[in-house]
């Protein structure tokens, strides 16, 4: 189980080897900017393994095709049709 810490930019900046070392155990260290995450220190298992889950995971384009026949045979005439709907209220 990985933990986190969290370091202020200035911090960081004095700590980063500490950082460093904490990463390649596991540790991974969010960097913060007026409070705010700004970026994260990780270790490259880390870093392959997200790498790795985001690549096999399918983006948009896995949804292609999925709404066939959704808008009907002519699908011109449909998107005509709710266009001009709120003009028939």
């Amino acid at each position: 189980m990985t933990r986190n810490t969290t370091y202020g930019l200035e911090q960081a900046r004095i700590h980063l080897p500490l950082i460093i070392a904490q990463a390649h155990t596991g540790v991974t260290s969010v960097i913060t900017r007026h409070g705010k995450p700004y970026a994260a220190v990780v270790s490259i298992k880390d870093m392959e393994k997200t790498k790795t889950t985001l690549a096999a995971t399918p983006g948009v384009l896995a949804l292609r095709g999925m709404g066939k026949g959704l808008w009907g045979r002519l699908s011109g005439a449909t998107v005509a049709e709710l266009r001009d709907e709120w003009d028939r209220v």
